[in-house]
């Protein structure tokens, strides 16, 4: 899977956590670029794309995550692996 494929699955996943269908996310995306994405929808988020993509985030991985880019990154080595 690629990371525009994997990209474009978390693109639907947070439009439907955030409940926003235009969302358009980038690899820079962060959550100050997003209206509702606040740390409780935070939890949510990656709770459904662990769901989704059939994988677990340690707390310092979810931490580390700078973008939306090293989301989809993360999870493209971890359906990999």
């Amino acid at each position: 899977m690629t990371t525009t494929e994997i990209n474009n699955e978390v693109t639907n996943i947070f439009r439907t956590v955030l409940k926003n269908q235009s969302l358009e996310l980038g690899e820079a995306t962060t959550a100050k670029d997003v209206e509702g994405w606040d740390s409780l929808s935070n939890i949510v988020l990656i709770s459904e794309v662990e769901k989704h993509f059939d994988i677990k985030f340690k707390l310092r991985e979810i931490l580390k995550l700078k973008n939306v880019g090293e989301l989809c990154q993360s999870i493209q080595k971890k359906i990999s692996q």
